[in-house]
Order: C-alpha cells, then sequence, then structure tokens
C-alpha cells in the first residue's frame, strides 16, 4: 500500500515513537512571533537551558505591532512591552530575528513562504494557530502551544500524536470570479467547524492544481477554522518554481538534490486516506459568513438559513446568539447591507495576488465615504512589491491608502480595532465575537468581495462590478 504525502514527511521525521503514547517528532523550522514565546523563554531559563538550533528558529513580531509610525516609539505599553521582550529573548538567545523596519519583518506566515525558509517536505510549527498555511508547500505545520515551543526550543523536538488523514478533493475548474477564500469558506461550511478534528487534511483535485502557490496557502490557512491539526497541498511545478531563487532556498547542487527529494513526496496513487471527500468547483461562488465562527456561510446569492437543529435547544440557542450579535434574520438576503469597514490583509489574504485582486476591482471607482478601509500588506516584502508593481497608485487614486504590515485588524491585539457595533468585511479567518474589536461585528470574505464592498459601501457581489 502507497503512502500519503503526509505520512511520508512525518515517518520521515519520527525520532522515537512511545508505546502507546505519541511519537517524538523533529522539528526542520521553528517561527516566534511575540505571543506566545515570552513564556516559553523563561521556562528555559529557570531550567538553565538554551536554544538547541538556533540555527531552525527565525522571530518575528506580528501580532501586536502598529500599521501606522512603525519608526516611532509604540504607544500602547502592552504591545511595547511584548514586542520589546521578543527582541530581548532573540538577542539573548542568539536567534535570528527579522524586527520592525527590518526588511524581512511581517505576518510569521507570510515571511517564512516569501523567504524561502518554508520548504517541501519539511515539519514546520509556531505558537500560533494558523501555522497551517506554510502546508500548502508540501509540508507538516502545525500550531502548537507555550509548553510546546520550550520544548521545541529546547530540543527540537516535540511530542505530538499522529493525526489521521483526510484528503478534500475540489473537482472541475472554479468559475470567474471564486477565490481560494471562497472555496476554504464553502468546505468549512460543508463540513463544520468540528469536520476535520483530528485530521491532517490534503487537498486535491484540479480547482487545487489551478490555484496559485499564495491561493494555496490561503486555502491551507483556514483549515484549522474547520478542526484540522492542519491543511497542506502537494508540492508541484508551480510551488518549485515559487521557491527557486528566494533568500533562504537551497542553490546550485543543493537545488538538484533537494529537488529530486520533493519530487518524491506527492502522494501515492494507491495511498489510502482515513477519509475522503469531494466537492465540485462549479457549485462554488463568492460567499460571505453572516453568523460568529467561520462555518456560518453562505453564497451571496443565498440567504441566511433557518437553523438546521431547532430540536436541539443549547444549539438553537446559540444559533439565535449568533445572529442577533450580527443583527441578521434567517431569510435575509445579505446583499445591500450597509458596510463600515472593509479590511485586507493578514496571513489570510495579505499577500501580493490579494493585493492585485483587491486592486482589479477599485480601479476607476472610488472608495464609498461610508466605509472605513485598512489595507495591510502582510509584510514588507508585500509593501514593496505592491509599489514597485504600481498597485498602490492605483489604491491611491480610488481613495485608498496603504498602511505598514502587521496582522492589524484580524484581531483585537494592537491599534487597528473595529469599534463596537459597527459591520466589518474582513479578508481575515475568524470573526468570533469581538475578534476584531469588543463588540465589532464581522463577515468574512475574499478580497475580490471586500474590494465591491469597500467602493459600494454595501455588501456586494464582486461579479456585478
Amino acid at each position: 500500500m502507497g503512502k500519503t504525502l503526509f505520512d511520508k514527511i512525518w515517518d520521515a521525521h519520527v525520532v522515537n515513537r512511545i508505546p502507546e503514547g505519541p511519537d517524538q517528532l523533529y522539528i526542520d523550522r521553528h517561527y516566534c512571533h511575540e505571543v506566545t514565546s515570552p513564556q516559553a523563554f523563561d521556562g528555559l531559563r529557570r531550567r538553565g537551558l538554551g536554544v538547541y538550533r538556533v540555527d531552525r528558529t527565525y522571530c518575528s513580531p506580528d501580532h501586536n505591532v502598529p500599521t501606522v509610525g512603525q519608526d516611532k516609539e509604540i504607544a500602547d505599553p502592552v504591545s511595547r512591552n511584548q514586542i520589546e521582550t521578543l527582541n530581548r529573548n532573540a538577542a539573548e538567545f542568539g536567534l535570528t530575528l527579522f524586527g520592525l523596519g527590518h526588511e524581512r519583518n511581517g505576518i510569521i506566515h507570510v515571511i517564512g513562504p516569501e523567504n524561502g525558509l518554508t520548504l517541501p517536505g519539511m515539519t514546520l510549527v509556531c505558537g500560533d494557530s494558523h501555522t497551517s498555511t506554510h502546508g500548502a508547500l508540501g509540508a507538516v505545520a502545525f500550531g502548537i502551544g507555550t509548553s510546546e515551543v520550550e520544548m521545541v526550543l529546547a530540543t527540537q523536538c516535540i511530542l505530538q500524536p499522529k493525526p489521521r488523514t483526510m484528503r478534500v478533493k475540489i473537482n472541475g475548474h472554479l468559475n470567474p470570479g471564486v477565490t481560494a477564500k471562497d472555496i476554504a469558506l464553502y468546505v468549512i461550511a460543508k463540513l463544520g467547524t468540528g469536520g476535520a478534528t483530528g485530521y491532517f487534511v490534503e487537498y486535491a483535485g484540479q480547482a487545487v492544481e489551478d490555484l496559485s502557490v499564495e491561493g494555496r496557502m490561503t486555502l491551507c490557512n483556514m483549515s484549522i477554522e474547520m478542526g484540522a491539526r492542519g491543511g497542506m497541498v502537494a508540492p508541484d511545478e508551480k510551488t518549485y518554481a515559487y521557491i527557486k531563487g528566494r533568500d533562504f532556498a537551497p542553490k546550485g547542487e543543493e537545488w538538484e538534490a533537494a529537488l529530486a527529494g520533493w519530487r518524491k513526496l506527492p502522494s501515492d496513487a494507491d495511498a489510502v486516506f482515513d477519509r475522503e471527500v469531494e466537492f465540485d468547483a462549479a457549485d462554488i461562488e463568492p460567499r460571505l459568513t453572516f453568523g460568529t465562527n467561520p462555518g456560518m456561510g453562505i453564497g451571496i446569492s443565498e440567504k441566511v438559513p433557518v437553523c438546521d437543529t431547532p430540536d436541539d435547544p443549547a444549539a438553537a440557542a446559540s444559533w439565535k446568539k449568533a445572529l442577533d450579535y450580527m443583527g441578521f434574520e434567517e431569510g435575509q438576503s445579505l446583499e445591500g447591507t450597509p458596510v463600515d469597514y472593509v479590511f485586507l490583509g493578514s496571513c489570510t489574504n495579505g499577500r501580493l495576488e490579494d493585493f492585485r485582486a483587491f486592486a482589479s476591482v477599485v480601479k476607476g471607482r472610488r472608495k464609498a465615504d461610508s466605509v472605513t478601509a485598512w489595507l495591510v500588506p502582510g509584510s514588507r516584502a508585500v509593501m514593496k512589491a505592491i509599489r514597485a508593481e504600481g498597485i498602490d497608485k492605483v489604491l491611491e487614486e480610488a481613495g485608498f491608502e496603504l498602511r505598514e504590515p502587521g496582522c492589524s485588524a484580524c484581531l483585537a491585539m494592537n491599534d487597528d480595532k473595529i469599534p463596537a457595533g459597527k459591520l466589518s468585511v474582513s479578508t481575515s479567518n475568524r470573526n468570533f465575537e469581538g475578534r476584531q474589536g469588543p463588540g465589532a461585528r464581522t463577515v468574512l470574505a475574499g478580497p475580490l468581495l471586500a474590494a465591491a464592498c469597500a467602493v459600494t459601501g454595501v455588501i456586494t457581489d464582486p461579479r456585478k462590478l
């Protein structure tokens, strides 16, 4: 029997198998940001330990960083302390740090791939659930907790039970105006927020093969929102072309050797997955959420559904609570709903391709006066590329302003908070109550739909523009 992509990578990294227990797994790359690492470094100090493999860990602040005035002292004392602590820890333990203002700085899940640090066949971890993003390049990547961050820093290994495998196939070709984000929201709505719990998901099928590498990152990024341990896409010629020439990628003979190994990674034809599901790409249209978890989503032409568990009092109450919070009703069409804020960015949709998509809609139009728009690149490299391509000029002419890199309004850990009661159309990954600020109401969508909302001032099908 053949092996899956996931099994090939996982099994090659097992140092020791504990009977009736977890595997001891070697980690190729460890990413650190300012949120989950401070206690881990304190743990090393208490035990008198150093970082075992300093060459395997890379640090960058992202969650707490301001997206304006990064050349000035951070005003918020909590955010300033978080980032200064990361700076001190990286210096003390001899780790590579891409600090604020550094040309490689940005959201950790954006800078890893764009610098060639994320490679096929690797095991990667970070103290952040959306580490699954890196699986788009054919890696086993997953988020870990603070105690596990300390474990990896100290030993370059981690104790993990081996997840089961699931393959999600998207057959056929996507319709015009449909993006990777729409695929992700569609699959999560179909499987539910717990539908992939305990699994590592491999995305496959023609529609996934058609996606760019950046689109695959968006898809893998959202895997955690349906309970998956991680998501991945088999490496192919697109993957290799994306990686080749990047600063930390193999060069010369090392490149050829690496390429030969990567080509052996895709799942074998006779590989058996623990679960397989298939969807038709033709059924997917631009999507958005109506509730308070990423699984509460609909196509733009659909109406808010009726609760499908009316006989379950707890589930029915939860459903009503979500709709009440959002100010929506069953049977309501969301098209035409006034929008207060639009956010383009995050580790889900903060890459160059996302800004190209957004600009393609707003070009020749003007931002609606009623909308506050925050357009935040995922990294300094993305910001530089936006300017090099003239996308910034298109945005400026349409009345938009480009901000500096960071996680921004994905979560309420920096200055970019949506005010209470305001409705935000966001390209980020979570729409929980208060995720973008206390009392904020979040509708998740892709960059095309977000752009359409930004220029019309209401929820709008981007295909109509």
